[in-house]
């Protein structure tokens, strides 16, 4: 760590462009507002709710997946980049969406999945059709099978979602025949980037969405699109991400790999798996920064949804001609321990600040165990993929007091940070999810031994009073919510002082108006093993904030200066609590 007093991080420029200090809030469109009563959310419902987004103070909203799909991996599975599934609306929807939100100042970006495509895309029915050799199954990664008819898969690689990772198709004439890679479900074969007519297509489809008016794209499995040549076996587990021993990828110190739905699991590695993370992914994003810089100011961006370790690593998809943003997932992954958090902090500042990037912060997104829910837990475990109810239950107090210090260090520190809808309410995970409603195919592909996804895409709410607490007109919503969705709604929260969403508010308020996401970084020498301690300065030196995040078991004394705001209520005699975080604007010396 560096001493306190030495700066780690630089300021920003004063003329940096909007995305280098946004806060994006991700909107995952099945949950967040229905308005045909149907039980699924929608584009229309949607737009009627980005009024409480700007009133929120966020920069940019990133939607989930929205285009035409079977719906098998919640739209992660593509069946027309082009269109809108009627289950959200219409092409229309989405221009009136896009319309209002620019109306609001929000800027808007969508997911982007170029890993795979659904198994109903007009592409892979056509391999299906032309047969082995042909030029349509060349868009796909389709092989012949090992054994001595072909009857063994092309080699050893499982799915994410459980199980092995391909499928064998039978031919026109009835017959076995090759088998197609599916690094996820059954229904989402990978694409082949090393066919041209793969990269062509998603470049034309990036200027398909720049031309309606999107702001940018979140990139899903940024790390996986090219393969090993030869595809080798790989005996190590396979999940969304796993760690290079070190920077020259020679083994020599432990991995932690996410297995399907996101569970740490530690091995001895021996470079990155043969599917993640390879070389050639960055000259495919080369040629998409140039696309989306073709259109000119305001910068159109790439987030990169990269599972990728350690930060040196990751920072390679944000160099200044790929992609502007990637997502902080080991800040994220970090438990609640000061040294770990701050080690990840720095280590994160530094290796961005070596390519000229910022470092995007998240805590909670669509494919993890909500923040509230997941910091209540016992930390020494590895993070869960899910929570049923036969497991260990968060204890909701603490995990809603250490979630609402986690989002005020997060919005405190330089560079941009993501949202997730409803952490601002401090929604927590669904931990008692009847087995029968569950929709992951990860719970369904592993017989319930992975309990995926679920528990956060639980769709959002509104009104306390209202059918399916204001989510839409109907009671039966997509999935079930608990019952305490009622008391965390909007309407019970607006206004209310020292609810979680007016520190959302206040947070972001504060943020804006003092351009923390700009600021330099600095230790503070109150930064030790139970505390979190930085200083974030603008760059004219004008104003000094100094954050302060008591991980530890023993009140903190804060020194003097404005208490702009904390994460709870300070101790009678002004000392920091446990599990809170104060920001302090310090005199100008």
């Amino acid at each position: 760590m560096t001493t306190p007093g030495d700066v780690v991080h630089p300021a920003d420029s004063p003329d940096a462009p909007w995305w280098r200090d946004a806060v994006i809030y991700q909107i995952y469109p099945r949950s967040w507002a229905d308005a045909d009563g149907d039980g699924i959310g929608d584009l229309p419902g949607i737009t009627a709710r980005l009024p409480y987004l700007r009133d929120l103070g966020v920069d940019a909203v990133w939607l989930s997946p929205f285009y035409v799909s079977p719906m098998h991996d919640a739209g992660y599975d593509v069946a027309d980049y082009r269109d809108i599934d009627p289950r959200f609306g219409t092409l229309a929807d989405a221009d009136a969406m896009i319309a209002q939100a620019h109306d609001l100042g929000l800027k808007v970006l969508v997911d982007l999945v170029p890993n795979h495509t659904s198994s109903e895309h007009a592409w892979f029915q056509a391999a299906l059709a032309a047969g082995p050799g042909s030029p349509e199954r060349d868009r796909y990664v389709f092989r012949e099978g090992r054994g001595e008819h072909g009857e063994l898969p092309p080699n050893n690689w499982p799915s994410v979602f459980g199980g092995q990772g391909w499928t064998r198709v039978t031919e026109a004439d009835g017959s076995p025949g090759q088998w197609y890679l599916h690094i996820f479900d059954t229904t989402q074969p990978d694409l082949n980037w090393h066919h041209p007519e793969v990269r062509q297509e998603f470049l034309d489809i990036l200027r398909f969405w720049c031309d309606r008016g999107v702001d940018g794209f979140r990139v899903d499995v940024a790390h996986g699109l090219v393969k090993r040549d030869g595809l080798p076996d790989w005996d190590g587990p396979v999940g969304l991400y796993d760690e290079v021993g070190d920077d020259a990828g020679d083994g020599t110190s432990p991995a932690q790999v996410h297995s399907s739905g996101g569970e740490v699991l530690d091995h001895t590695a021996t470079g990155a798996a043969p599917m993640w993370d390879q070389d050639g992914v960055h000259e495919i994003y080369r040629d998409w920064r140039a696309v989306l810089d073709s259109y000119g100011a305001p910068d159109r961006i790439l987030c990169a949804e990269a599972w990728v370790t350690p930060e040196s690593r990751l920072a390679r998809y944000v160099r200044p001609d790929e992609m502007h943003q990637a997502f902080n997932f080991d800040f994220l992954d970090a438990r609640w321990d000061a040294t770990a958090i701050s080690a990840v902090i720095e280590d994160s500042l530094r290796s961005n600040d070596n390519v000229g990037a910022p470092t995007t912060w998240v805590l909670s997104n669509h494919d993890v165990v909500r923040h509230a829910s997941r910091l209540g837990l016992d930390q020494n475990l590895p993070r869960p993929n899910g929570i049923t109810a036969d497991d260990p239950q968060p204890d909701a107090v603490l995990g809603l007091r250490r979630a609402r210090a986690a989002t005020a260090l997060m919005l405190a520190l330089p560079g941009g940070a993501y949202v997730y809808q409803g952490e601002e309410l401090g929604l927590p995970e669904h931990t008692t999810m009847p087995a029968d409603v569950r929709q992951d195919p990860t719970f369904h592909r592993t017989e319930g031994k992975v309990t995926g996804r679920d528990g956060c895409r639980v769709p959002m709410a509104w009104a306390k009073d209202e059918p399916s607490f204001g989510f839409g007109p109907g009671s039966t919503p997509w999935l079930p919510q608990p019952q305490v969705y009622g008391d965390l709604a909007v309407d019970q929260q607006q206004g209310v002082e020292g609810s979680t969403l007016e520190l959302y508010r206040d947070l972001l308020a504060y943020r804006r108006k003092h351009r923390f996401g700009h600021g330099s970084l600095t230790w503070d020498a109150l930064n030790s093993s139970s505390v979190i301690a930085f200083r974030n300065t603008s760059g004219d030196g004008e104003r000094t904030l100094l954050v302060v995040t008591n991980v530890g078991d023993s009140p903190v004394t804060l020194p003097e200066g404005d208490v702009l705001i904390s994460s709870g209520p300070l101790a009678d005699d002004g000392s920091l609590p446990s599990d809170t975080t104060a920001w302090v604007r310090l005199p100008v010396a």
